[in-house]
Parts: C-alpha cells; structure tokens; sequence
C-alpha cells in the first residue's frame, strides 16, 4: 500500500480527482442538452423511440457493463482466479436468452414499461401494481450494488489510509460522502434529463468505460510481452495457491473434506448463481425498457448485436484485469484497501502506471481507470433509477391512482420526484451494505428479476391460457421467495462476509443465491395461479400475437 500512499499526495491526487471531475461535468452537461428534447412522456420515459441500432446498443451495454463488471469481477478474478470469471460468461451467455425470447416480442408489444405487455390482456390494476413492485424491488438490490462500488472507489481515489483524513474525511467517511455525491447526480440524470439525455450520456461513458479497460489491458499485457500464459502463470504463483488458481473450486463448489452435505450445497450454490446470471438479464427492468428506444423490432434486434459485441470484448478484458492484479498488485495488497476485491482494478492501473512511468504516470493512469468506473457506476445508476421512476409514474401513479387520465406533464412531475424517492433509497441502503462485493450483490439482483420477472413474461407471451391470476401469483411468488430465501441465506448472517457479520445468525437457508429455488417456485406459482382461475381471453391473446410479431399498435399499448 505504501504505492498508493505515494501516488496520490498532493497534486498526484489533485490530478486524478480533476479528471473524474471533469468526466462528471461532460456527463451534467450532456444531461442539460438532453432536457431541450424531453418535453412528452415518450421523451421522458423512451427518448422518443428514435435511436438508433448502434446508439441504444452502445446504451445497453453501458447499463450492463456496470460496476460489478469492472469492479466486482476484476476483483473476484483477482482473488479467486478461475471461479470469478464465472460472471463474465454468465452475464455473457444471458444475452441470447433476452435476444431469443425477449427483445422483439417485448419491443413491439410494450411502450414504455413491462407492466404494458403483462398487463395488456389482464386486469390492469393488480397487475401494473405487482409489476411495479417488482420493478422497484430489483432496481434496489441492483443499485445497492452500484452505490457500494462507488465508496470502495472514492476511497481508493482519495488514497486515504488508516489514521489519514483527506478534507476532514476518514476512509469511512469518504465512503459515505462517494455514495452521497453519486446519488445525486444520478437523479439529477433522471430527473433533469430524462430518458433521452440519460442515453447520450450512457453513450458517452460506453465510450469512456471500454476505451479505458483497453488502455490498461494494453499495459498489462505489455509488462508480459503479450504472453498471456506467462501473465496466468504469474498469477497462479503469487495468488499462493499455485495451480489449483486457474482450475474452478478456489470459492464455488468448494470440496470440503469429511463433510457430504456441505460440498453439496456448496455446489448447489454453485448452480444457482450460474441460473441466476443465465435468466437473470431477460428480467431486469433497466434492460428490458431500452427495447422501447428504438423506433421498430429490427433496431432493437441490431441494438442486441451491438450491445453483445462491446459486452464480449468487455468481459474477455476482465480477465486479463483480473489475472493482472492478482500477479501484480497480490492478494494482501487488494484485501488491505478492501476485502471484497472492488478495488483490484483501480489498484492494477495505478501499479502498471508506476512501473511504465513513475508515480505521476500512475497517478494518470489511476485517475482514467477510476474515471472509467465512475461511468460505469453512474450509467448504470441513472438507468435503474429511470427504470424505477418510470415505472411507479406510468404503472402506479397514471395507470393505478390516475386510472389512466392523467395528463402528460403529471405523469413526467410524479417519475421526476419518484426518481428523487429512489435515489434517497438506494444512498441510506448502500451505506450499510459496504463490505459485500459488487458482483455478488448483482447475482442476487438477477435472481430475484429471474425469479419474478421472466417466467410471468414468457408465460404472457407465450401461453394463452395465461391470465391475472398467475400473473398476481408468479411475480409476488417469485420475488417474496427470492427475498425471503436471501433474508435467511448466509448472505445476511451467519460468517464474517455477511451484511450482520458472524456475531449474529439467523441463517438456515443453505445456498448463497436463491434462484434454484426461486425461479422455479415463481414458475410454479404462475401456472397454479392461472389454473386456479376461469378467467380466460383468447380474442386479447391473438391480438398480443399480431402486436408481439408485427407491433402493429405498439404505441397505444398502454391506453387500450
């Protein structure tokens, strides 16, 4: 640590605050433009729906490649080498479940939220107001993640140790005031620019997130003469575990000696999580509505392709981060700023940067990275917060309250304050959430959307039997068990890596993500629930199917 110590005294630090500083003001900036154009609810909640493939791909994969890309699974590369990149494919492969099953259907049957394709042949009430719930349930696990990312980063960047302060600020405190200042402008996002300034700026920081990750790849490949196996080789060796790094079992599906019942589990665990990560994507509501940004199914097939090429180039170089930090900056080093590895990828800049340029070259190198993570941390934000607002004003306040007669300008007051609301949330949950990692806490966000999302999606689409009933019972059933289960996993008590820490135990949930139970229990509850009422509309199900296959009549979705 005497490295960070070092490179971040001074105008070194100066350095690097100025350039995410810098990074921040072109984003309020873009933000600003976009409010000129944000005058309807079709501006405010899908940009006008005129964007095109390679826009809204680059969108997409600037609020997929998140803070627990580059953070989390950075670190968790680093500290147990072959497992974490687990998420990388995970995440990866989960694109061609919502290319497949989702993407066209839903652009061409929805406007602006998930609630007008499962609601369109159902009860609209109970329906957008489970659909809301839900919405607004995922949105927060998955911002808890973001925000956490956010502190373990400001206080890397303002290289504040043990005893230090910076500004009057402790380490801790620094945490606390990171989450703060992205909360804000994360709603100033939302509520100022809506959905077409908040996809300009997503554009803008793809940009800035990819560009990044390449630099430093480049240099780390470089310090190995582009050798990768030497690169792995180093890793393996200096993670202290020797080969066994590079082979899976280091902290999934652990084997553990004399004891059946937890390897089982273990590797139960396991398969859950790869569940999670697999289903998970075709459910999350930040995903799903930038379908609705494009003007026809075409582009928001082509925006997939986009989006899939920058997420795979992007995750093959976490790898290469990864195994990078574990065999330049070590284990020790990463844990000491903090345990769950989120900041192995900003220690691995500022190292390489050392050793090419000295501590100023490190200090630059540093402040991009850091820059780099703070897009991907504010990128995502604003679309989870967008997905929210939107949510709770279309579904709940116009469709729900308003029974449909609110007026336009209503509709966009109530998302801009309910944005304000989320991003309230999300600050106070993440300051007690500090010392999870990033990605795991995503993998928990992807198991409840995979869970009470996906299956009353596919079923409304897909099944005509399918009515309020299942749906009522598939989302609450799939999103109570998954939280339910999370509640009382070792997730929440029970070890030292848990939210209440090992003094507290309440735990008797054995797996660490729910969605192998979950997301069948949610599926189960849809099928039962449908079965258990008479309630049928075949003539609304053959409409859906013109509208899912052709969108004719997409625009009126939400006012029939």
């Amino acid at each position: 640590m005497e490295l960070l110590a070092q490179s971040t005294d001074g105008s070194t630090r100066n350095l690097t605050l100025f350039l995410v500083v810098l990074m921040t003001l072109v984003t309020v900036f873009i933000t600003v433009w976009g409010h000129r154009y944000t005058r309807t609810t079709t501006d405010f909640h899908s940009g006008g729906r005129n964007f095109s493939a390679w826009q809204n791909g680059f969108a997409i994969a600037s609020d997929y490649m998140s803070a627990a890309s580059f953070l989390g699974i950075a670190g968790t590369i680093a500290l147990y080498g072959y497992d974490g990149f687990l998420y990388s494919i995970g995440f990866l492969v989960a694109w061609l479940v919502a290319l497949l099953l989702v993407a066209e259907l839903l652009r061409n049957s929805g406007r602006f939220t998930v609630a007008d394709v499962l609601s369109y042949r159902m009860r609209q009430r109970p329906v957008r107001t489970a659909t809301a719930v839900s919405t607004l349930s995922v949105s927060t696990f998955y911002l808890l993640a973001q925000m956490v990312g956010t502190g373990a980063l400001i206080a890397l960047l303002l290289g504040i140790q043990e005893g230090d302060t910076f500004m009057g600020m402790d380490a801790d405190t620094a945490k606390i005031a990171g989450i703060v200042f992205v909360g804000l402008i994360m709603t100033f996002y939302v509520a100022f620019g809506g959905m077409k300034g908040n996809t300009w700026v997503q554009i803008f920081q793809a940009v800035i997130l990819v560009g990044g990750a390449a630099l430093l790849v480049f240099f780390v490949l470089m310090k190995y003469n582009f050798n990768i196996s030497e690169l792995l080789g180093q890793a393996a060796t200096a993670s202290g575990h020797g080969t066994a790094f590079l082979e899976p079992g280091q902290t999934y599906g652990v084997e553990v000696e004399n004891d059946a019942v937890q390897t089982m589990w273990n590797k139960l665990s396991f398969l859950s999580l790869g569940l999670a990560l697999v289903l998970g994507t075709a459910g999350l509501p930040h995903i799903l509505i930038r379908f609705y940004t494009v003007p026809d199914a075409k582009t928001a097939r082509r925006s997939i392709n986009w989006a899939i090429g920058l997420i795979g180039s992007f995750y093959l170089m976490t790898l290469i981060l990864g195994f990078g930090a574990a065999a330049i900056v070590g284990y020790d080093a990463i844990v000491s700023q903090n345990a769950a590895g989120n900041t192995a990828a900003p220690q691995l800049a500022q190292t390489v940067g050392t050793d090419f340029g000295g501590s100023i070259f490190g200090a630059v190198l540093l402040a991009i990275i850091a820059s780099a993570a703070m897009a991907a941390i504010l990128s995502t934000v604003s679309g989870l917060v967008i997905a929210a607002s939107s949510s709770f004003a279309h579904d709940l306040y116009n469709n729900v309250i308003k029974r449909g007669k609110a007026t336009e300008q209503q509709e966009v007051k109530v998302a801009k304050l309910a944005s304000m609301g989320v991003g309230f949330v999300a600050i106070v949950l993440a300051i007690f959430a500090q010392n999870l990692n990033v990605a795991f806490l995503v993998g928990l966000a992807f198991a409840v959307a995979a869970s009470a999302n996906l299956p009353t999606l596919l079923l409304s689409l897909f099944w005509k039997r399918f009515n309020t009933n299942g749906a009522l019972w598939g989302i609450y059933g799939g999103l109570v068990s998954a939280l339910a289960l999370v509640v009382f996993s070792p997730t929440f008590s029970g070890n030292a890596s848990s939210l209440f820490g090992e003094g507290v135990d309440f735990a008797w949930f054995p797996l660490t993500n729910p969605a192998l139970v979950s997301i069948p229990f949610g599926l189960v509850c849809a099928i039962v629930g449908t079965l258990s009422s008479s309630e049928s509309n075949p003539s609304r199900f053959a409409s859906m199917q013109v509208r899912a296959l052709t969108g004719a009549g997409a625009e009126r979705a939400a006012k029939h």
